[in-house]
């Protein structure tokens, strides 16, 4: 009989009643604190693309986390149910540098932290990191790179190489072509080696998008190994 009695403890929800105040500091406190590591990663951060795709992921990824602790402190079947749904869900985004994996990992322990009731000590540990970072980058000696690699994905079948280059060569001459590939999809895939000279990257990323607005271009230092 008792252990009846304690299956249904365990299958029945029970919802601990949470301090509506309480918790609601502890959330506006997660997302300012979330927003300031996203302020200082766009800042600091030493890649040359997808910082503001990155940065808009830090906010989003802490209140998530926020929330399901929340719901995770509330009850333990909805624990269990949670853990059944989150065993099926795949993270299909490419980590392209590890600095992105560390401001991830930052916010995750962000919103662990805060929904824990841990205030003071999130707050203090994650302005001490930040300050870390940034010594450390204020003192890191950085050598500049003699040539980036670039690399260009399209799908769309009017466009070729040739198409591309002529975007390019007028910001860039100097080119060498790497890697040509072309899916029987229609995907094509091109990597060149541009040298580091005073030319805007964006400017190399705008002209390219007018030939096709999905087109996908990643720029990386070409002594970087993938």
């Amino acid at each position: 009989m008792n252990e009846l009695i304690n299956m249904n403890e365990l299958i029945t929800p029970n919802v601990a009643q949470l301090d509506l105040i309480p918790t609601l500091f502890n959330f506006l406190m997660c997302v300012v604190m979330s927003f300031i590591v996203r302020d200082f990663y766009i800042k600091r951060s030493f890649s040359l693309t997808g910082k503001m795709h990155i940065g808009s992921i830090i906010p989003v990824l802490s209140t998530v986390v926020f929330l399901v602790i929340i719901v995770v402190k509330s009850s333990l079947a909805l624990s269990l149910g949670l853990v059944g749904a989150l065993s099926i869900v795949r993270f299909r985004t490419p980590i392209k540098e590890p600095e992105e994996l560390v401001y991830l990992f930052l916010a995750i322990a962000i919103g662990l932290g805060y929904a824990a009731g841990q205030v003071l000590i999130t707050t203090i540990i994650t302005l001490s990191i930040i300050t870390i970072i940034y010594i450390w980058l204020s003192n890191r000696k950085i050598e500049k790179t003699s040539e980036y690699n670039l690399i260009v994905k399209w799908a769309k079948i009017d466009i070729m190489f040739e198409d591309v280059l002529k975007e390019i060569t007028p910001v860039v001459q100097n080119l060498k072509l790497v890697r040509l590939d072309k899916s029987s999809s229609d995907n094509t895939s091109v990597m060149l080696i541009i040298p580091n000279e005073d030319y805007s990257i964006e400017l190399i990323a705008n002209r390219l998008h007018k030939l096709d607005s999905d087109m996908k271009i990643t720029f990386f230092e070409a002594k970087t190994n993938w």
